[in-house]
């Protein structure tokens, strides 16, 4: 939460707040959404029940649609886009269909609040070769930083980072989520615990599995102390991998190939599900292989090979 919206949260009365607790402890006890997301769709409601107070509401039963939609438009003046608003609406109609379904309010007066479609923009990828070039880079050690074997093992896993992030696919949280007896190195799996808890089985390919043994041999026992538990990855204190460094290290691989588009973890794992659909996998496979719930979510890749396709066209199509 950020320090504006504690602000805000400590000057709305009880009346509002309790029902905004029991709402948030639903998101996070009952469908078991991540804290972040929690923490996002809190912070839009807090938003909207300081806007219904400057109307002079103090209880959610005078929470009503025009409330909901002059909230929403006050966002729109002060440069809320399209996704934010998308975003918002959708907070605020998960506020009040709980507030309908625990007998806070008679109806549910989110049902008719319509906003805009968030844009699906296409997401930034790799090229085949450039993500090639990436995954041939191997992390340098700074100047000062001796040639000691920590360094060793510190390289060691920042390739072994990149490379498991592009092979399977996965997101940044998953990949530090993963502890030892999560990999299967005889199949070459990953067992993934992903959004909503959902585990899933993951494949990586040889580079990938040899990088992870040179890791788990070299590089991994030099990094442990004892407090460091089963996780897979370790940062250089021994703890587990924090994801802002996984972030850094992505960063970095990727500067180092001139005109790479400056891509992060989740660029990678965009490119591999690109670099999968052009190589002929079929859709269910990669919505299948990247976690996501729904079809619609991975449809969006397609959309990313047909305007690469459509940009080879117009470079090489003698009538394009």
């Amino acid at each position: 939460m950020t320090s504006r919206t504690a602000t805000l949260r400590a000057a709305l009365p009880p009346a509002l707040t309790e029902p905004l607790d029991a709402w948030a402890d639903h998101l996070r006890l009952e469908r078991d959404l991540s804290e972040h997301t929690v923490r996002a769709y809190t912070g839009d409601v807090v938003s909207l029940l300081d806007h219904l107070t400057r109307r002079g509401g103090r209880g959610v039963g005078d929470l009503d649609l025009a409330v909901l939609r002059s909230w929403l438009a006050l966002g729109r003046t002060r440069g809320d886009g399209r996704t934010t608003t998308a975003r918002r609406a959708a907070s605020a109609r998960s506020f009040t269909a709980h507030l309908r379904r625990t007998g806070l309010t008679p109806d549910d007066v989110g049902l008719r609040l319509a906003s805009p479609k968030a844009h699906r923009t296409l997401p930034e990828v790799l090229g085949a070769d450039q993500a090639r070039a990436v995954l041939d880079h191997r992390p340098e050690p700074p100047a000062d930083a001796g040639a000691g074997p920590e360094v060793a093992a510190v390289a060691l896993r920042d390739t072994l980072v990149v490379e498991l992030l592009y092979a399977s696919g996965v997101r940044v949280g998953e990949l530090v989520g993963l502890d030892v007896d999560d990999v299967d190195r005889g199949r070459r799996l990953l067992r993934v615990l992903g959004k909503g808890r959902k585990e899933r089985s993951v494949p990586y390919g040889l580079p990938a599995g040899a990088a992870l043994d040179a890791w788990l041999s070299s590089g991994r026992p030099v990094l442990a102390r004892p407090t460091s538990g089963p996780a897979l990855l370790l940062g250089v204190r021994g703890g587990r991998l924090d994801p802002r460094e996984a972030r850094r290290v992505v960063h970095t691989a990727v500067a180092a190939v001139p005109g790479a588009p400056d891509v992060g973890p989740h660029g990678l794992r965009h490119s591999a599900a690109t670099h999968v659909l052009e190589g002929g996998a079929d859709l269910r496979s990669v919505q299948e292989l990247l976690g996501h719930a729904s079809l619609a979510t991975t449809q969006v890749y397609t959309h990313v090979t047909v305007e690469r396709l459509r940009a080879v066209h117009a470079r090489a199509h003698p009538r394009a």
